[in-house]
């Protein structure tokens, strides 16, 4: 019997229960249209349009994710740069409107960060929602990590894993000094590019500049651009037939993972993490980084010199550090137990609905007792309460980006009328080894 067997049954119930079904991308889409309707009565935005962005757009998003949105001005058809005065004001006529609508609730500025957010959530589908302005950096990442799951299919089940691995230890939230959702991402695409043989290449290898210097002039031409770029380069990577090809499956990733961010307190003052060039970098050697203030460096390849880790403090980095050693030491030892695992890699509205008691099958490999049910999909949590089981959901194929292009190559343009990104049809969630 394999170590990982356990493991993997594990990984691949946490998986099922947080993709989400048809029913979770409608009521985001419906809020996105509840949105625009809101927006277009705001005399200050009249003429803007509604994006989505972040995990939505990626299909990195579960079942309780919240959902980004970008307001976009109009500036002809040019990319506008907005002043953040500007961002605060128009946010705040934002504000004034959404108070009197009703249907909305938790509204919360944030409008001292460093990119004004406001924060609210969706009354009848208990949805939190983080709407900002012009964010069209933050729209093209999205997109980008949706393409380069392309290149393997496994780095959309480690994100999702890793994820909620992170929420159950409470190292995911930046509000308390860990880490972002993104910079988690980053963090995976880094050990893909690290681990031997690597998975992914350098990302400069499938973009060479910087994308956030790129977004200037004519929107849908600069986005095609980009988007006509990361396709040539991810297709000739893909069709490299000299390269050597990872088949390990995603639980012992997920344990060498574990092992090479372990012990970050002892090197993160010297050493930065670029997803850019695929590589450790010395700090001090790196004129971009310094001064450096940070408590961990993992740099935005996408938009240099940005630290996607800002948000990490120097008094949770014991934590978080603590985080990765115990669940490896976890992972390796001996006595394995399905219930320690679930405490580890599950946050508790998602643990709730595997099911408990499994027991040797005779191919070698577990199967839930029969008994019970295999795995429950979960409802979406009321904060004030917690969530029921209901019967199991079939799954559901997922709506398509409907390409601007005829279908070939990767589309540039998000069509949140049909769908933001290319879904994975059949609710295919496992995928063990390339082939």
């Amino acid at each position: 019997m394999s170590e990982y067997t356990m493991l993997e049954t594990v990984m691949k119930d946490i998986i099922h229960v947080v993709t989400p079904v048809q029913e979770d991308w409608e009521i985001r889409f419906a809020i996105i249209n509840d949105l625009r309707r809101i927006v277009e009565s705001v005399e200050s935005l009249r003429g803007a349009t509604v994006e989505p962005y972040g995990s939505f757009v990626s299909n990195l998003f579960t079942r309780w994710g919240d959902l980004d949105i970008s307001i976009e001005l109009l500036n002809g058809s040019h990319i506008t740069n907005t002043g953040r005065k500007q961002k605060q004001v128009l946010l705040g006529d934002l504000l004034k409107v959404l108070r009197k609508n009703g249907g909305w609730s938790r509204l919360q500025f944030i409008f001292n960060a460093r990119i004004p957010i406001l924060k609210l959530q969706n009354n009848r589908q208990s949805i939190s929602c983080d709407i900002s302005l012009n964010n069209v950096e933050a729209q093209m990442k999205s997109k980008i990590l949706l393409w380069i799951n392309k290149i393997d299919g496994r780095f959309r089940d480690m994100v999702l894993v890793v994820k909620e691995w992170a929420k159950a230890q409470k190292i995911n939230d930046s509000k308390t000094g860990t880490f972002n959702s993104y910079s988690l991402s980053l963090l995976v695409i880094f050990h893909f590019q690290t681990c031997v043989p690597a998975i992914f290449p350098p990302l400069k290898e499938i973009y060479p500049t910087n994308m956030a210097d790129d977004l200037i002039g004519v929107k849908v031409d600069v986005e095609n651009l980009i988007a006509e770029t990361f396709d040539a380069n991810i297709t000739r990577f893909i069709s490299n037939k000299s390269r050597s090809i990872n088949r390990k499956s995603v639980p012992e990733l997920f344990v060498e993972f574990l092992k090479k961010f372990g012990q970050m307190n002892s090197w993160a003052s010297d050493l930065g993490i670029s997803p850019y060039t695929g590589q450790w970098e010395q700090i001090k050697n790196n004129t971009r980084w310094l001064p450096k203030t940070y408590a961990l460096f993992v740099e935005d390849p996408f938009e240099q010199p940005q630290n996607t880790a800002r948000s990490v403090s120097q008094g949770k980095l014991a934590k978080i550090n603590n985080a990765f050693v115990n669940t490896y030491s976890l992972l390796t030892s001996k006595n394995l137990n399905q219930s320690s695992l679930l405490t580890h890699l599950a946050p508790p509205e998602v643990a709730m609905f595997i099911a408990k008691p499994v027991i040797p099958n005779y191919n070698g490999g577990y199967y839930h007792h029969p008994t019970q049910p295999q795995v429950q999909r979960a409802r979406r949590p009321h904060p004030r309460s917690h969530p029921q089981p209901k019967p199991q959901v079939q799954p559901q194929p997922q709506p398509q980006v409907h390409s601007q292009n005829g279908g070939r190559g990767i589309s540039s343009k998000c069509s949140t009328s049909k769908a933001p990104v290319q879904a994975h049809q059949g609710q295919q969630v496992w995928r063990q080894k390339t082939q």
